[in-house]
């Protein structure tokens, strides 16, 4: 006899009375991520760079969600600031009532140079944000989500998870840390009710790959090893965002999910 579900398809993917921290949301995935969630039923708290100057930050995403009914709380924090960091999580933690249900580490930067000659400087700045910001994320909401045995944390890797790429050493060496750190922590967390994965785009049509996607060379390589026949796109990371932050994926742990259409697969 086959077994009766407990809970129907749909409530599966409902995130109805779920408060999410999300950094990287102001355009691209992060954005796509975000509006995902909050029609999902997700109450977000967004993480934008603090106003300076003559920079204020962009509020778009936040608008988007607020205008569609949804509800997007704002916290402040530069990602390349550690010290700020620190703090990030009991700002958000106070903004959304207590709680965090899902936190969804999208924020990510990228420098670009042949390895003889990548700046220490560089290289500091891109394992800061890509890496030590996340671990720093994981661990707060780890301290909030283990002793309640509920949460679900989402780390955005990459193709280069897996792959070395060309002229980005310090990229390749961040994303590749953050899958083992994504294991490492379902590997403790799972026990306890968090479930901790790792979405690894492929090559998205997006202004972090502005730079290959001007490069008629590079990009004809690129898109003739893509069996999909495509670039993604930031919406095609709306189903998998929703799947790895509900509760369809509540036996899904340590799992680092491609999204690549196809790359990883030639």
């Amino acid at each position: 006899m086959d077994p009766t579900p407990s809970v129907l398809s749909p409530q599966l993917f409902s995130l109805a009375g779920h408060n999410v921290l999300i950094t990287g949301a102001t355009r691209g995935i992060g954005a796509a991520c975000a509006i995902a969630l909050a029609e999902s039923g997700a109450s977000l708290c967004i993480v934008l760079r603090p106003p300076t100057d003559g920079n204020l930050p962009n509020m778009g995403t936040v608008e988007t969600i607020r205008a569609s009914g949804g509800k997007a709380e704002v916290v402040y924090c530069d990602l390349a600031d550690l010290e700020s960091v620190k703090t990030l999580f009991p700002k958000a933690l106070e903004a959304m009532g207590g709680e965090i249900h899902v936190l969804v580490n999208c924020a990510g930067i990228q420098r670009r140079s042949p390895s003889v000659d990548f700046s220490e400087r560089d290289w500091d700045e891109v394992l800061d944000v890509n890496l030590k910001s996340v671990w720093l994320l994981c661990q707060a909401a780890g301290r909030h989500m283990v002793p309640l045995r509920r949460g679900k944390i989402v780390n955005f890797c990459s193709l280069l998870t897996f792959q070395g790429g060309l002229t980005v050493p310090a990229y390749a060496a961040a994303k590749g840390a953050l899958g083992q750190l994504t294991k490492a922590l379902s590997n403790e967390w799972s026990q306890h009710n968090v479930q901790v994965n790792g979405i690894c785009p492929g090559y998205i049509a997006t202004d972090m790959n502005e730079r290959l996607l001007a490069d008629p060379v590079r990009l004809r390589q690129i898109s003739e090893r893509i069996p999909a026949g495509r670039w993604g796109e930031p919406n095609d990371f709306a189903g998998p965002v929703v799947f790895l932050a509900s509760k369809a994926s509540q036996y899904v742990c340590g799992e680092l999910l491609v999204v690549d259409g196809g790359w990883m697969g030639r």
